[in-house]
């Protein structure tokens, strides 16, 4: 009987084991720790799968519990004062250094817009509170945090009018200076989907002849940044790594757009595009805005162009059209577009599928004479800087902020 155990035992820790370990490049600090932390977002994403499958709750409505398992109340503390408001009837949460006697200085301002792939997250969460609270007390800034809609409830483009909405609302003369906030030191910034809406922020601000308060910094961090190509050679080279693989990051993007599953196929095959998103490939095409170090042994192949999505003709209101659109899409603009731009800081991970789209992003706003800070993680993976809560608190996260942080100090 006891032998009978030892053998138990034996197979339940193989088993756990052969579930917990991935081949994850050597160069990853911590990589146990990752590979710990990613098991279970294995685990809930096959739940929700399996979920979806019998019907039970949608596949997005059970990986939002990793939403609710790091929420927290913002609360002031000592340091920083938090309110809770609503900017033009989107919610967001607003935090600002306390209130000094005689202290009249006008401060900076970031505007910060979550990620989670516009499916998933919320200003609420625990790590962007932490990170807000940071940004206040290290900059004595002024910082919001967006509650935008999420998909699959509200498809594109409601999440990106959200914030847009949010941001005319906070640049109003008005407004900044009831938070005391300088109209010349405003940045918009965000991670992942979140720096998606914040470049896509930035390119309609400078389209909007009516608007005076203009942003002075936008700070993209592994920001997704079109949906045209998702066989980049980082789409490729990291279609298995942890916390943001290529089945995944498709999903996101077709939840997007529509809960159609046709698209969600076509999407996996890169070949969702059509006659109308066809002539803007040019502006993604790797091969010509990424530098030779990253093509690695992949050759350039431009996407299939077909007549609609799944076999069916896709309407000329449906989802194929928001490919084209920069407000989805911020590198389908053209340089023109770009030139006015205020000046970007980019964060890329060399193990992240998204990090090709923010170097061709690097390339084109530098050729059009927008000055850039570009920081490349050699060892980062997507998702990092948000791991700061124990018990997965990761040392690279530490430092993404630690320089994050500094450049908005040195540049704002």
């Amino acid at each position: 009987m006891r032998f009978g155990n030892i053998i138990l035992i034996v197979a339940l820790c193989s088993f756990t084991a052969y579930y917990i370990y991935e081949p994850i490049p050597e160069e990853i600090e911590e990589r146990w720790k990752l590979m710990l932390t990613n098991s279970f977002f294995r685990s809930l994403s096959h739940l929700a799968d399996f979920s979806e499958l019998i019907g039970l709750k949608d596949y997005m409505g059970v990986m939002y519990f990793i939403t609710l398992a790091e929420k927290v109340v913002p609360v002031s503390d000592e340091h920083v004062k938090v309110t809770e408001e609503k900017f033009d009837g989107v919610e967001v949460v607003v935090y600002q250094p306390k209130q000094r006697s005689g202290d009249t200085e006008l401060r900076r301002a970031v505007i910060y817009l979550h990620g989670g792939g516009w499916c998933l997250g919320s200003s609420r969460m625990s790590p962007y509170d932490l990170l807000a609270r940071k940004m206040v007390t290290d900059l004595n800034a002024v910082v919001l945090s967006v509650e935008y809609r999420l998909a699959p409830a509200h498809h594109f483009p409601v999440p990106y009018e959200d914030v847009y909405c949010v941001v005319k609302h906070f640049l109003q003369k008005g407004v900044l200076a009831r938070y005391s906030v300088d109209p010349g030191r405003i940045a918009v910034s965000g991670d992942s989907a979140g720096g998606n809406l914040a470049a896509a922020v930035s390119q309609q601000l400078q389209k909007d002849p009516g608007q005076q308060v203009q942003l002075k910094a936008q700070a993209l961090l592994y920001p997704v940044l079109q949906a045209l190509d998702l066989n980049t050679p980082s789409y490729q080279q990291n279609q298995d790594m942890p916390i943001l693989p290529r089945t995944l990051m498709v999903r996101f993007w077709s939840e997007y757009f529509t809960s159609d599953k046709a698209l969600f196929r076509a999407m996996m095959a890169n070949t969702h595009n059509n006659p109308e998103s066809s002539s803007l490939l040019k502006f993604v095409n790797w091969s010509a805005f990424l530098p030779e170090t990253y093509h690695r042994k992949y050759n350039y192949s431009a996407p299939a162009v077909v007549q609609g999505v799944g076999g069916q003709a896709v309407g000329i209101d449906g989802p194929s059209q928001s490919f084209a659109d920069p407000r989805a899409s911020p590198l389908l603009v053209p340089d023109t577009a770009l030139r006015s731009l205020p000046k970007a800081y980019i964060l890329t991970s060399e193990y992240d599928v998204l990090r090709d789209d923010g170097i061709m992003y690097v390339t084109r706003l530098r050729a059009a004479g927008v000055e850039v800070t570009h920081e490349h993680y050699d060892t980062g993976f997507h998702g990092a800087l948000m791991f700061t809560v124990w018990p997965t608190d990761f040392l690279i996260a530490r430092r993404m902020t630690d320089n994050y942080v500094k450049w908005l100090k040195e540049n704002l």
